[in-house]
C-alpha cells in the first residue's frame, strides 16, 4: 500500500503499485509476482500504461475513454467501489483528519479488520 497526496493523479501510482505486489501462492512452482491482468476505469486508459503493462506480462483490461458504457467491467467494480463505501461508513476514514500517515494507515487497518469480522460474524 502507499498513501500519496489527494492531488496526485492515481495512474501514475500504478506501476509503483504493482511493484509491491507480493508473491501470489498456488500451484507448485515459482510462485507468481504479477497478477495475470488488470482491471481499470478510463482513468486508466493511456497507451503508454497498456504498453509498459504488457511489457510485464499482464493483460490490461481498462475501459476506453469516448466508448459507451456496457463493457463488462461494472460487475468486477462494484467488489471495489463496495469496499471503499464501506469503508467511507467510518468517520475518520471519509475525510482525512490525521496529519500523520502511521495513525492514518493504523485506523484503516483497524477497519479493515471490523469489515471482516462482521462479514464473518454474518456468515456463521
Amino acid at each position: 500500500m502507499s498513501l500519496t497526496g489527494g492531488n496526485r493523479n492515481d495512474v501514475t501510482q500504478l506501476l509503483p503499485l504493482l511493484d509491491k505486489v507480493p508473491a501470489v501462492a498456488g500451484v507448485v512452482g515459482r510462485p507468481r509476482h504479477r497478477p495475470d491482468a488488470l482491471l481499470a476505469d478510463r482513468g486508466y486508459d493511456h497507451d503508454k500504461y497498456r504498453r509498459l503493462l504488457r511489457q510485464r506480462g499482464i493483460r490490461p483490461v481498462i475501459a476506453r475513454r469516448g466508448q459507451p458504457h456496457g463493457s463488462g467491467l461494472g460487475v468486477f467494480r462494484y467488489v471495489v467501489e463496495r469496499t471503499i463505501s464501506w469503508l467511507h461508513g467510518f468517520r475518520r476514514l471519509r475525510i482525512r483528519w490525521e496529519r500523520r500517515d502511521d495513525i492514518h494507515e493504523a485506523f484503516l487497518g483497524l477497519a479493515t479488520c471490523l469489515i471482516t469480522y462482521r462479514h464473518v460474524r454474518r456468515l456463521c
